[in-house]
This record gives C-alpha cells, structure tokens and sequence, in this order.
C-alpha cells in the first residue's frame, strides 16, 4: 500500500511549523518513504509569544487559542499544497500540534491545534492528539518518534533527535527517552546577542568551559532517573535556565558548555545501552545536527564508545519529525499499533490519534 501523506510538527524551539509531504509504502510489513515537499514556516512573534505563553491562560482564552491555532495550521497546510501542486495528492494529514501542557504522571498532556478545525479548513481527514492514549494508559506519551526509528530507519543502532530537547531511541532495546534541554536553551543564549540562534556553533565554539556551570548542570536529579522518562518543556527549562541566567559568565561560554553538557549527557545515555559491536552508529537529525561544534562535541564523547556519528541530508535532519509523525498518523489509519509501551511505560502498546474526516 501506497499513502501520500502531510505530516505537521511544532517543536519546543518555536522556530516554526515543519511541514513534510511524504510517499510512505509497506510491503509485507516493510516500510519505506521517500520526502516529496518540504517547508519550514516561521511562526510570526505574536505566534511565538502566544504559543510560549498558552500554559498560563484562562481557559476560554486557552480553547479560543487550541481553535485559532487550528485554523491557523489548516490554513498553512492549504498554502502548501496550492504553492507544491497537490491538489488530489494527500490521503491525509497528521497533526502532532504543539504541546502546551505535559504531565504524565497525573494522566495529562495537550497538545494545541483542534484537529476539527483543521479538518474544516482543508476538506482533507486529519489525525491528531497522537499522545493521549499513551497517556491515558499510563505512559510519558513521549517520545512516540521510536516507531518510527524502528520501521524506518532500522539500520542505526542509535538514532538521536536534537531539538529544543534532544531525545535518543537505543533500537536493540527499544528504549526511547528524553535526554536533556537542548535547542530551546542554546536558541535563547544566542537570542541574547541578538541573533535567532547560533549559525553552526560559531558563537559556541568561540567560548571556553564553565567547569563549575557544567558540573551543575549534570548533577540535575532527572539525569539518575531510569528510563522511561519524558521533559515537559517547563522542566526542561528549570533544569538549566536558572543556572545559566544567575551567572555573571558571557554567552560564548555559556553556549560553550551547554553543548559540552548536551553531548556528556548522550554518551552518559549510550553508556547504559551498549551495543557490543566493534562499530555502531547513531543518527543525529534536528536543528542541533546543524550545529557543527555540537557535532565536534558528540563525536568526542562518543568516539571513545565505537559509536559514528552520522548526519543525513538536509531533508531527513530537518524534516524527520514531520515525516514519522506521518507515519505514526498512517499506522492509526491502518488501526495499527503506533505507540510503544517498551518506550514509554504504558500498561500496553496503543493506536493513538484522533480521527476527523474532512468531507
């Protein structure tokens, strides 16, 4: 079977809505994609502020917004199959929203982005809340992306996704988790010298270590927690943020160390699952693959551990959530298993996502 598919994916560095049209086949269980049409559009800075800020809302202004926001993605996704020609070449959509509120251990999480009003606004049937089963189950419902990891891109042993925080899957033992605040942090110290965020690492790469901050940052309680575990990202931000902005250092060297700090906590993670190969190899994809000191940093720590650090074409590092959250809203279509338990503590394996037919 062949499924043309929009997958939409809004991530906690805020730098815009990921849009990926996909060519996904299975045949006899095997799955294979080709990306079709890419788009990274950015958010305005009323939809950064209001999006940074939904958590905190009254409720009638919070599902007024969840609406808004809808339609706003709706509306986007129209733009890009007017501007790419595809008119009568998506099945379907498949939302992931953006989360606002993330608290496993109470059974809640919510991602924004009412799938109705997408539905509405392009007459195409939409997938979306791919987490709350998971939830409802018990789960972190985070991260879901290992599905994908498993059906996809099965030849990796590790597959590393850094965005505003950086998860890894561990594909020996079907082991998924969050690792630490990433691109949300570094994002912010460059803001703070006036740029959107560090263009390859330059800035950091200028800087020199803060033993003292790093050596704060990975005493953080959440790093000896066992897996499964998840970061909302409010505990991402606590981790690290009041660390860093009450100390008098410079941003060079506060960004310096962040990805000394990013890169440490990886190869703390890849230590508790060896591969017990002569060479192994992670993929690294998100805005963070993009930073090449970062890279420098993890090929460092991770060098020593016989594990290669791979970074694939510019489409995979920046689209690759788009893309599984197509896949994972094409397993739902199919009422196949789409999130893992093994990753995410649930009492069982879920198909999660809500369906709405757009006509």
């Amino acid at each position: 079977m062949v499924y043309k598919v929009i997958g939409l994916m809004s991530g906690s560095s805020l730098d815009g809505l990921d849009i990926a049209h996909v060519q996904l086949e299975e045949v006899r269980g095997q799955w294979s994609y080709k990306i079709l049409n890419t788009d990274c559009m950015p958010y305005t800075d009323k939809w950064v502020n209001d999006l940074k800020h939904a958590a905190d809302l009254r409720m009638g202004e919070f599902l007024k917004l969840h609406t808004r926001y809808g339609h706003y993605l709706g509306e986007r996704v129209n733009h890009f199959i007017s501007r790419n020609n595809l008119g009568h070449h998506v099945h379907f959509i498949a939302s992931h929203g953006h989360t606002v509120f993330h608290e496993p251990e109470h059974k809640t999480t919510c991602q924004i982005g009412d799938g109705a009003a997408i539905a509405a606004v392009t007459g195409l049937p939409v997938i979306n809340d791919l987490r709350a089963m998971d939830v409802a189950l018990g789960g972190q419902g985070a991260p879901i992306v290992p599905i994908g990891d498993r059906l996809l891109f099965g030849g990796y042993d590790y597959l590393l996704n850094i965005g505003g925080i950086a998860n890894i899957t561990i594909q020996q033992s079907a082991v998924a988790f969050d690792v630490c605040p990433a691109n949300q942090v570094l994002n912010a110290l460059a803001q703070r010298e006036g740029k959107p965020y560090d263009d390859g690492g330059t800035m950091a790469a200028h800087g020199s270590l803060l033993a003292d901050i790093l050596d704060e940052l990975d005493d953080d309680k959440y790093y000896k927690l066992p897996a499964p575990k998840s970061l909302s990202n409010e505990a991402a931000i606590e981790i690290v943020f009041p660390k860093l902005y009450e100390s008098s250092h410079n941003n060079y060297d506060l960004l310096h160390t962040v990805c000394c700090h990013i890169a440490e906590q990886v190869a703390a993670a890849v230590k508790l699952y060896p591969h017990g190969k002569d060479q192994a190899a992670m993929l690294v994809t998100g805005g963070g693959a993009l930073n090449s000191f970062l890279i420098m940093m993890l090929e460092h720590t991770l060098t020593p551990l016989n594990i290669k650090v791979v970074v694939p074409e510019p489409d995979v590092i920046a689209f690759k959530e788009a893309l599984v959250m197509a896949l994972i809203g094409t397993l739902r279509w199919r009422e196949e298993v789409n999130v893992l338990s093994s990753v995410t503590g649930a009492s069982r394996d879920s198909v999660g996502g809500a369906l709405w037919m757009g006509k």
